[in-house]
């Protein structure tokens, strides 16, 4: 499992570990791991250019040392100085003293460093730490300009300029990297859009801080390991009902589809049976005979052990409040969110799981959509607390939070494919059969869109998709899983 964590954890961490350590060695830890991972970029370092933009802090610090390994292996290296009166003086003078050349680039005479990015093989920025806030300052627009225009690969010191560390929020410039070197710990905004968009590919360097670091994160992401321990799996003894058996109370007249894709998903997700209510029964019977359908609403179904309500639902309010009056997990999507009585959801006793995309979750906060998409973490939380509920934000970084609080929950498995019709209804239906299976709102939650963001791509391999294709698919993700 990958964690993250905020700034001010990480600078305690830091603090708790520098105190027990020669002064100097977590920062040289640091630029070994940076020279290396700068290397391997450029593929060579003799006769290599090198770019160091480097601002006051210790990330100055950090690109400054880095900078200076590279030019003793041969490469040529130039430090842009945007506070020369307030750079870091060890990285300063190791540069210097490994033959590497330093302009200003604080001035309105910064011509020279934008020649100098202008020849670069490489840029390395380390304009602003792990605490900037509020975009790059004006200082750093022209730099940042010159290397959009030169088109030159960017690595990120820690994490890229402009961005926020701890909420992924970009408020201004920033600097866009092909490659992000953190040290110690992921940073959150490195694993959530929009920031993550501008981080690139992300390596991790280990300085030490995993023995300092306190649980539990402030962000997890699940990984192969992680999502196969929770997966359920029948043992010998297993029937259908023992495995679990999930409610659909899905589609409408005008959208009968939606009914088909989310058995479709609730079929794939490890529960023994599903039951199907709702006007759709025809089509959802044609498509999956094996399902159970009823006429007679969520309360003469039968038994179940959770209930997925609202893909495609139309305006069918009195089967969304019927649902959430039943006494086992419950899955809101789509048009139940909009449909479902807020107090209603408060007042649950058993989980509840709701599956917003963006537009939906600007909604239920009263905002607006950009204001969701730009602070999406803080959403996330905002809506989980006031609603009592654990809350699926879906998007190109799904995130997961629980009413308890505790870390939130982010996914990156999927592609840009996934973004098509019916997709989420097929999301729906694979997290209910989890919650039925017996999996927590939060495993339920992050496991299914792990697995619907693996089987996107599988079912992809960077072609346009359908969402029956996402639904097909889920068998090959989860064996992908799991190594079978």
């Amino acid at each position: 499992m990958r964690t993250a964590y905020g700034v001010e954890t990480v600078r305690a961490a830091e603090r708790e570990l520098m105190a027990r350590l020669p002064e100097g060695v977590l920062m040289q830890r640091a630029a070994a791991g940076l020279a290396v991972a700068c290397g391997r970029l450029m593929g060579r370092v003799y006769g290599r250019r090198v770019v160091l933009l480097v601002g006051s802090g210790d990330n100055g610090g950090d690109a400054l040392y880095a900078g200076a390994r590279l030019a003793r292996r041969g490469a040529g290296v130039t430090a842009v100085l945007l506070a020369p009166e307030r750079t870091h003086a060890g990285g300063l003078a190791a540069l210097r003293g490994a033959g590497g050349t330093v302009i200003s680039g604080s001035s309105s005479g910064s011509s020279g460093a934008e020649v100098a990015i202008r020849r670069a093989d490489l840029v390395v920025d380390g304009i602003v730490g792990i605490g900037g806030r509020g975009g790059l300052r004006a200082d750093a627009l022209p730099l940042a300009e010159a290397v959009r225009e030169a088109r030159v690969a960017v690595v990120a010191v820690d994490l890229p300029s402009g961005v926020d560390a701890d909420s992924g929020e970009v408020n201004g410039e920033a600097l866009r990297a092909d490659l992000t070197v953190t040290f110690g710990t992921h940073k959150p905004g490195l694993l959530i859009d929009p920031a993550r968009e501008y981080a690139g590919t992300v390596r991790l360097v280990d300085i030490g801080l995993g023995e300092v670091l306190p649980e539990p994160a402030e962000l997890e992401a699940l990984q192969h390991a992680d999502v196969a321990r929770l997966l359920p799996v029948p043992g010998v003894e297993s029937d259908k009902y023992r495995r679990g058996v999930v409610g659909i109370a899905a589609g409408s007249a005008r959208y009968p589809g939606a009914a088909v894709l989310a058995v479709a998903g609730a079929l794939r997700g490890g529960a023994g049976a599903v039951r199907y209510v709702g006007p759709a029964a025809d089509a959802v019977i044609a498509r999956f005979p094996e399902v159970l359908v009823s006429d007679q609403g969520p309360h003469k179904a039968g038994r179940v052990q959770a209930w997925v309500v609202g893909p495609g639902a139309g305006e069918d309010a009195a089967t969304v409040a019927e649902v959430l009056g039943a006494d086992v997990p419950v899955l809101i999507d789509a048009d139940g969110l909009r449909l479902a009585d807020r107090e209603a959801v408060r007042r649950r006793g058993a989980p509840t799981l709701m599956t917003p995309h963006a537009g939906e979750a600007a909604a239920l906060l009263g905002v607006a959509r950009a204001e969701v998409e730009g602070a999406r973490l803080s959403a996330v939380r905002e809506l989980a607390a006031r609603y009592g509920a654990t809350v699926l934000l879906k998007g190109s970084t799904t995130l997961v939070a629980d009413p308890a609080g505790g870390a939130v929950r982010v996914n990156a498995t999927g592609t840009g494919w996934l973004a098509t019709a019916g997709s989420g209804d097929v999301l729906s239906g694979l997290g209910g059969s989890l919650l039925a299976a017996g999996l927590t709102a939060l495993d339920a939650g992050s496991v299914g869109a792990y697995l619907h963001g693996l089987a996107g791509r599988l079912a992809s391999e960077g072609a346009p998709v359908g969402a029956q294709d996402v639904a097909e698919g889920v068998g090959r993700a989860w064996r992908n899983v799991r190594g079978v």
